[in-house]
Order: C-alpha cells, then sequence, then structure tokens
C-alpha cells in the first residue's frame, strides 16, 4: 500500500503530451465531449468553514448572492436541461448530494436522464480544507452512502466542494471505492492518481471552459460561445494526433438565464455537427481510459519517471 502523497510529483507523475503513447477513444474518435451541469445548493445561513464566508458581501443572510444560485434549481436547470435533452447529451451532473434530499424534482428529472453522477460534496458551502481525517472521511463516507440508498449504485466520481480538499482527499475517495476524480485541470487527457488504495483516473474538469469562471470577468453569452468553439476547433485538430478530452462546465443560475441558454444550444449543435466525436459521461471515460489508456500509459510514465531521477 503506498503512503499519502504529499507533493505533485508523488501524486500526479508528470508527462509531456507529446511524447505519451497515442490515445484513442472509442471508434477512433478524436475528443471525448463531457458536458458537466453543476447542480448545487447553497445555504441561506451557512457556517464559517475554516475561515471562508461564502458570502462575504454583507452579514447573513445575502439574499442578492442567495437568490441568484436559488433560481438555478428553480428556474435554470429545467431550461438547461430543456437545451441539454435537444441534443440528447448525456450529463455528468457535478452534484452537491444535499440536492437530492433539498429538491427532490430535480433528483426525479436526473434520475429520468440516466444522468453520471459525480459527487460535488453535501453542500457548496461546506468546504474539506483543514478537516480532521476522521471528519472528511465521514464526509465521503456519507455521500457515498446517500447515492447508494437513493438509487442502489456506487459512486464513482468525486469533485470537492468549491474544489477544496486536503492532502488526504485522492486516498479517502480510492478508499471508499470511488474511481475518478476532477479536482485536478492540469491536462487535456485523462492520467492517473496515486494514491494509497490504487491509482484514481483523473477526468480533466475545466477553469476555462466554465461559466461560472467566464462571468466573473463580466463575459456575456456569445463570447462563451465563442471561446467553446474555439477550445473544440483546437482540441479537435489535436485529436486527430491523439485523444482529447473537453469539459464544458455549467452552472443553471447562469447558463439557465434566459439571455444565454441560446449559446449554449449553438455551441452544442456546432460540435456535434462534426464528426469524430464521442459524447460521453465521466465514468465512461474513466472506464476507458482504466482499461485500454493506461496500460500504455504506465511504462512510459514508469521510463520518464526513471530517466527524470537519472538526470
Amino acid at each position: 500500500m503506498r503512503k499519502t502523497a504529499v507533493n505533485g510529483s508523488e501524486r500526479f507523475p508528470y508527462s509531456p503530451l507529446p511524447e505519451r503513447p497515442r490515445l484513442r477513444w472509442p471508434g477512433g474518435e478524436r475528443v471525448a465531449l463531457w458536458v458537466l451541469p453543476n447542480i448545487e445548493h447553497y445555504e441561506y445561513r451557512p457556517p464559517l468553514i475554516n475561515g471562508r464566508d461564502p458570502w462575504p458581501r454583507m452579514p447573513h443572510p445575502d439574499v442578492l448572492n442567495y437568490g441568484l444560485r436559488d433560481y438555478g434549481n428553480r428556474v435554470g436547470v429545467w431550461r438547461m436541461f430543456d437545451c441539454l435533452d435537444r441534443h440528447e447529451i448525456r450529463s455528468t451532473i457535478s452534484l452537491n448530494f444535499g440536492v437530492i434530499e433539498h429538491y427532490p424534482d430535480i433528483w426525479e428529472a436526473m434520475e429520468a436522464r440516466s444522468c453520471d453522477y459525480l459527487c460535488h460534496g453535501l453542500y457548496n458551502t461546506r468546504y474539506l480544507w483543514n478537516l480532521p481525517e476522521d471528519e472528511e472521511r465521514k464526509v465521503i463516507r456519507d455521500c457515498v452512502e446517500i447515492l447508494r440508498k437513493a438509487n442502489g449504485t456506487q459512486l464513482n466520481g468525486w469533485f470537492g466542494p468549491a474544489v477544496s480538499g486536503t492532502l488526504r482527499t485522492a486516498d479517502l475517495a480510492a478508499e471508499h471505492g470511488i474511481g475518478y476524480i476532477a479536482d485536478y485541470y492540469h491536462d487535456d487527457q485523462p492520467m492517473p492518481i496515486r494514491t494509497s488504495h490504487g491509482d484514481l483516473v483523473s477526468v480533466p474538469y475545466s477553469i476555462e471552459i466554465n461559466d461560472a469562471v467566464v462571468y466573473r470577468y463580466q463575459t456575456e453569452g456569445e463570447e462563451f460561445e465563442r471561446m467553446i468553439r474555439d477550445a473544440f476547433d483546437v482540441l479537435y485538430a489535436e485529436g486527430e494526433e491523439s485523444g482529447r478530452v473537453m469539459a464544458i462546465c455549467l452552472h443553471p443560475y447562469l447558463y439557465g438565464q434566459p439571455h444565454r441558454v441560446k449559446y449554449l444550444d449553438r455551441a452544442l449543435g456546432y460540435i456535434l455537427g462534426h464528426e469524430g466525436v464521442w459524447q460521453a459521461t465521466g465514468s465512461e471515460i474513466a472506464q476507458w481510459s482504466r482499461e485500454q489508456w493506461f496500460p500504455q500509459l504506465e511504462p512510459h510514465l514508469v521510463e520518464f519517471a526513471r530517466e527524470a531521477s537519472d538526470a
């Protein structure tokens, strides 16, 4: 059993992309398109977690910022579902598991669509930073049990709430039977994450093609559509040589707005109008990578690490 990794080289071995073996997706497709609506629950009066206040603008309740997020679960999520349905998108939901209890209608809608679930913690106002090991283990264990009780399945993906975590998070995820993690944005291809309970698959989420980050800088719908198209064009061209992952990360309170949703519709139509696109879930990408890609990749990683240590 490996010890807990304490630095990057131990957790995720370095590998320059041009030197890797060729990655081919099912059917020889160039790009794995990964669409991730983030469906979240923010507490009205959240506790202060390790010094971070989710609503620092004013004393709680901050009805302005809470109301925006609440709009997503009341209105925006249904508009987004309609758009994704038009393109027959099989979504991976980055889900705060508190949504299952607080919004049963949303849960039923996700189940009706056979969504894949990437656990985003319990609430997006409950962070993992600096949690003692027993408390962090309980958070992950509780989330695994919530999904098992809700639909009888084993949780397969982990994505820390607000991308929070500790040095142990990947180890604890693997300990609880989770197969892939989205906390690492450091690549355009899936890569192994070393843990004390075997390797996880890092399926690359995106902070660039992510509406929550883009709109923080007052960029609007048409510009985000252009960014999606431009990113796809590059990844599609590069994917002829070796496959790529393209994550489109969305939030119903942003892209479920009436003045933005048409740009998502157009961007998806553009991408899916190309041959060579595998529209996949996170679990499918992780399984293919573990079974088909990592057996080719692992000898390269071992050799590259050996050469680096000898240099």
